[in-house]
């Protein structure tokens, strides 16, 4: 799978843009501020029906206007495929594939993976387990269709439930029947989901190994552990005994939503004892085994982002990084402030890219 062209419109910085691209390496290059990471996004947003940094839809929109489009052309097994997403403000997101509307824009997720690897992603292991449940969420849902709606619906219910809590707060009086209705549902979707996180995570670990040995090169215990409470309880005993608190606290204390990922490295925990240096290693082996994985069960590969990549990792890791590229990632975006050094490390690995200059909402592709 590639992307072939992109047209933007009133997206970002970009009072419009018209671009074609290689199959192979695309490379971004201008200062910083200039729209790079913004061409990105518009990508990801065709992959994720979202902004990967906007917190809403109207965020993407041209300072002065008053709607946005994306469109871009993708070719599966050499096939045509065009998306256009566009939002104006007070109005409905439309979102398009092949001029048909999407009516849950959840049944687009998955069909035209996209990879993002950017500087803010040691996040992953800096903050809290709502970014590490979020990461793996993302990933079990492009392949698992059930799972997202199951997560979808889990959530609803959750929502619902907490707004009941907060309701028995006001009234003083709580209706353990009404509450019981919706903890039946997050018992049968919550169970569901966490079978299918154990899987994952099992299936995850050892392409995580691998990559994580070959970016360090040498040998560190690493780990990944799938931590939740459903290992020691089950759903229905852990909300029953939670009742009294969750009634105290206006929320659901006991559930997968409150599942994490644990990272370590020899014996110790990633985030507290992990240097940056070992933090970065073990963000860049988690997309690298997304993207193996993601290739493995869909049949072709996912589009890899690298957003500012090479200012912040050392010269050994880009080294690897690079070799990866020339053994085939597919499809990849690359943006850099300095073009000088990005043409030697392609120049370095005998790999030929397709250029472009960024310049405030201008871009001009290299002949």
């Amino acid at each position: 799978m590639y992307l072939h062209d992109l047209h933007l419109l009133n997206f970002k910085n970009y009072p419009e843009a018209n671009l074609r691209f290689s199959p192979a390496v695309n490379v971004l290059v201008g200062k910083n501020g200039s729209g790079k990471t913004n061409l990105l996004d518009a990508i990801y947003s065709l992959s994720f029906t979202k902004s990967a940094f906007a917190s809403s839809d109207t965020q993407c929109i041209l300072s002065g206007q008053s709607f946005f489009m994306v469109k871009g052309k993708f070719y599966k097994e050499n096939k045509p495929y065009e998306l256009v997403s566009s939002v104006q403000t007070g109005s409905k997101k439309v979102f398009r594939e092949e001029g048909s509307d999407y009516q849950k824009l959840s049944d687009h997720i998955g069909k035209y993976p996209v990879i993002l690897i950017a500087p803010d992603d040691v996040d992953l292991v800096r903050e809290s387990s709502e970014s590490r449940r979020k990461f793996f969420d993302s990933i079990i849902s492009q392949l698992d269709k059930k799972y997202l709606e199951a997560l979808m619906q889990y959530n609803q219910a959750l929502k619902q439930r907490n707004s009941l809590l907060r309701m028995f707060q006001e009234r003083g009086t709580p209706d353990w029947l009404a509450l019981e209705s919706y903890d039946q549902v997050l018992v049968r979707l919550g169970e569901e989901i966490f079978k299918k996180r154990v899987a994952f995570a099992e299936e995850f670990l050892p392409v995580f190994r691998k990559y994580y040995q070959y970016i360090v090169d040498e040998v560190e215990v690493t780990n990944l552990d799938y931590a939740s409470e459903l290992k020691e309880k089950s759903f229905v005993e852990g909300l029953l005994k939670t009742r009294q608190k969750d009634l105290a606290l206006q929320r659901t204390s006991f559930g997968i939503h409150r599942d994490d990922y644990v990272f370590t490295l020899g014996n110790g925990d990633l985030k507290r004892l992990g240097s940056q240096g070992q933090q970065k290693s073990f963000v860049i082996a988690l997309k690298l085994a997304q993207f193996e994985i993601i290739e493995r069960i869909k049949g072709f590969k996912p589009i890899l982002l690298l957003d500012d990549i090479f200012d912040k990792l050392d010269d050994f890791r880009i080294s690897k990084l690079l070799k990866l590229m020339k053994a085939d990632l597919g499809q990849l975006f690359i943006t850099d402030a300095r073009p000088d050094r990005t043409g030697e490390l392609l120049k370095s690995i005998e790999v030929s890219a397709t250029l472009f200059f960024v310049e405030s909402g201008n871009i001009i592709q290299k002949q």
